[in-house]
This record gives C-alpha cells, sequence and structure tokens, in this order.
C-alpha cells in the first residue's frame, strides 16, 4: 500500500486580491496506516523564472534593486532588496517570460538562455516552481535603462557589479534573496566566471 496518499481535499478561498490564497482541510495517511486531518493555507502566486546575466570579459553581473514590503515588515529596515532579475511566468514558457523580463528589468535584449535548475521556494505554504537561468550579456545588448515595466510600480534599480562583490554580498548579509544567492553560489560552485 502506497504511504503518504491525501484525500478528502476541501479548498476555502481565502483571498484572491493579489494571487489565491486558499485554506485546504484534508486527510493524510501517515507512515502506520492512520488517517489524520490537516488544515494547510496555499498561496498559488503562479510559477517563475529567475536568471544570473554575466559578463565573462569584465568578470560581472547584473543585479536589480528594488523595496520589497514583506521583507520591509519582517525588520528589513529600508525593505529595499538586492536580487537577480526575476519575474512571474503568467502564461509563457520560462525562457520566454526571463528574456522579457531581463528587457523590462535591465534593459539587456538578451536571446541565448540556459537553464540550470528549478526549485520549490518555499514549499510549506507557497505553490510556485521557480525555474533558473543564466545567460551571458555584452554592453551592447543594452538597449534602454531597465527599470521595469510601468504598468508594474516596480521601480528597479540596475546594477552591474564585479561577480566578487556580489557574492561577498552574502556574506555581508546585502544579499538575503534566496534565489540570487542559489544563482551566484551555482555561478562559483561551476566557475562560471572564471
Amino acid at each position: 500500500m502506497e504511504k503518504g496518499r491525501v484525500k478528502n481535499i476541501k479548498t476555502e478561498l481565502l483571498s484572491d486580491n493579489w494571487y489565491t490564497l486558499n485554506k485546504l482541510t484534508f486527510e493524510y495517511e501517515k507512515e502506520d496506516g492512520t488517517w489524520e486531518t490537516q488544515i494547510r493555507e496555499v498561496y498559488d502566486r503562479g510559477n517563475g523564472a529567475a536568471i544570473l546575466l554575466y559578463n565573462l570579459k569584465k568578470g560581472t553581473v547584473v543585479l536589480t534593486k528594488q523595496f520589497r514590503m514583506a521583507t520591509y515588515v519582517n525588520g528589513n529596515k529600508d525593505g529595499m532588496m538586492v536580487e537577480v532579475c526575476a519575474g512571474v511566468l503568467e502564461g509563457d514558457r520560462p525562457e520566454d517570460c526571463i528574456k522579457k523580463e531581463v528587457e523590462e528589468e535591465t534593459g539587456y535584449k538578451i536571446e541565448n538562455v540556459r537553464k540550470v535548475f528549478e526549485s520549490y521556494m518555499s514549499p510549506g505554504s507557497v505553490t510556485e516552481v521557480l525555474h533558473y537561468f543564466t545567460a551571458a550579456y555584452e554592453d551592447a545588448m543594452k538597449i534602454s535603462e531597465g527599470g521595469g515595466a510601468d504598468d508594474e510600480t516596480e521601480n528597479i534599480e540596475v546594477l552591474e557589479m564585479p561577480f566578487e562583490e556580489a557574492f561577498k554580498m552574502i556574506e555581508t548579509g546585502e544579499i538575503k534573496d534566496a534565489k540570487t544567492i542559489m544563482l551566484l553560489q551555482y555561478a562559483k560552485i561551476n566557475k562560471l566566471l572564471g
């Protein structure tokens, strides 16, 4: 008999203001074969994509900086976060989504992206799967100032910095964003920049 089965899922919509928050009541089969009722709140914001842009010749990466209210209310004194470029798929393929996000957020028009892995970001309560990419960029690919889509109130600052400086920002706590840490560590482990 297969363990860990779920049955009798009941869904109660709690909010669909921005994305969807549901309360799920269900029966879960434990390892000993008995069933217990569990209740979880599950937030569905869709799946997303994130990318580390790097320049081999200059040894640099492009990151973004923007205000994140959730971090502000949880102790990040100014609410600003340094992150890799990322966005919600909104029906696009991950590759198409991330190319669009790169252009909107950073002003670079890239054609070739490489998917390196994917992960659940907060599996205890959020449904999101994030697709991770890397891509090389050159100065000639810069077609605008970036800053985010006008209708998305993002107010993004574009940061270009040496890879080693960005990597050290993990240790100093200047970078606390999980997707950014994961992609910078991927770049270090795989010697993407030297």
